[in-house]
């Protein structure tokens, strides 16, 4: 578990949607590392019980709560696990997401349904659970949301993700609006191009990428290499926590490129 060590989540309960893997379990450990309880979702129930095992042996408490976000009724359910450990529910860190391919022409009503249910719907009723529960304590509380530089325009190749990134930008603002006077804050981090195990088989599976593509992809790239989920989750912990202060309703383009600006 890299990366910076401080008590910025001492004692609070922190959810970490797709917790168990890539950008999620890289949010999961940080939060771990800064003092936090923290209970990690996935669909598979081998690699949430390996993220549990290795957080435990890292000093950390750690509970994997079986998830598929597209699945309202889990979502809740997820939801009333985490009260059920530890009575609450301090923050919510949403890094669970769908990017399968699909342009304009050939995607499917199923396809777009799918990437609206992960991507939008899971969101939407994870805050809805994670809210009540904060409303409940009257306590305030903490949303992350882990969005996508695609969401402000995309490739041709992701017209179903970005469709439903594009719709958490703007959830994320109304959410982080309506409940402001409730001391809930909620933010989103729109994530440039990182090397995770997801991205690894994204890459491959649909681009034919082969072994070091990641370097090479790197290369091309201002600061010479991709973006490491233990940084944005360095981010995503501190925007969780108090430090970041009174800071609500803000997306942040984290990324090496500047949308809008351009070379000639």
């Amino acid at each position: 578990m890299s990366g910076l060590a401080d008590d910025l989540l001492r004692d609070r309960v922190v959810l970490v949607s797709g917790g168990t893997r890539g950008l999620g379990a890289a949010v999961a450990d940080a939060a771990l590392r800064n003092g936090a309880n923290v209970v990690v979702t996935g669909r598979g129930a081998e690699a949430g019980a390996a993220y549990v095992a290795r957080a435990r042996d890292a000093g950390g408490e750690a509970h994997y709560v079986p998830c598929d976000v597209g699945d309202v009724d889990q979502v809740r359910a997820a939801v009333d696990r985490t009260v059920e450990l530890y009575g609450r529910v301090d923050a919510l860190a949403s890094c669970a997401g769908l990017t399968s391919r699909g342009t304009l022409l050939d995607t499917t009503p199923e396809l777009l349904d799918q990437h609206v249910a992960v991507n939008t719907k899971g969101p939407f009723f994870l805050m809805q659970a994670a809210v009540r529960d904060m409303l409940r304590r009257g306590e305030g509380g903490s949303i992350v949301n882990l969005i996508t530089m695609s969401a402000l325009g995309g490739q041709p190749y992701l017209a179903p993700y970005v469709a439903s990134k594009s719709a958490l930008i703007g959830l994320t603002k109304n959410v982080a609006h309506a409940h402001r006077h409730d001391r809930i804050r909620v933010n989103g981090l729109n994530i440039g191009w990182t090397y995770t195990e997801g991205e690894d088989e994204v890459q491959r599976r649909y681009h034919g990428a082969e072994d070091g593509w990641q370097e090479r992809a790197g290369a091309t790239l201002p600061m010479g290499r991709l973006a490491r989920p233990d940084e944005i989750a360095d981010l995503v912990v501190f925007l969780l926590s108090d430090r970041s202060g009174v800071v609500t309703g803000s997306v942040i383009d984290w990324d090496q490129t500047v949308p809008g600006a351009y070379d000639q």
